[in-house]
């Protein structure tokens, strides 16, 4: 299969271009980490993979509709210390939704 195929296959499927699909997995990341962790925003932007700070931004932007920096001074609760991130890697420093009650 062609990589043109299978781009226009991808975007017929899912309604986005695989670097849609990247880039918002990305953003959504990066709300988590803002949110749980006391991380800057710089790390958190180089964590999610990019490795420029404008370009985060814009992005972030784009797609949350406030800057990172104001989305994460309006986020309120418990906050990860930054070390433990670093130190246990991403997938586990962040909590997970509990699964819903299937008794419920």
């Amino acid at each position: 299969m062609s990589k043109y195929h299978f781009l226009r296959c991808f975007a017929a499927t899912y309604g986005e271009t695989p670097m849609q699909y990247v880039t918002r997995r990305r953003i959504e990341r990066a709300t988590d980490l803002l949110r749980a962790t006391n991380l800057t925003v710089t790390e958190v932007c180089t964590l999610v993979g990019y490795s420029s700070l404008g370009s985060f931004s814009q992005r972030f932007t784009e797609l949350v509709g406030m800057p990172p920096t104001e989305y994460q001074r309006t986020q309120t609760g418990a906050r990860i210390p930054g070390c433990f991130v670093f130190m246990l890697g991403l997938n586990s420093a962040i909590p997970e939704k509990p699964p819903a009650d299937p008794d419920r």
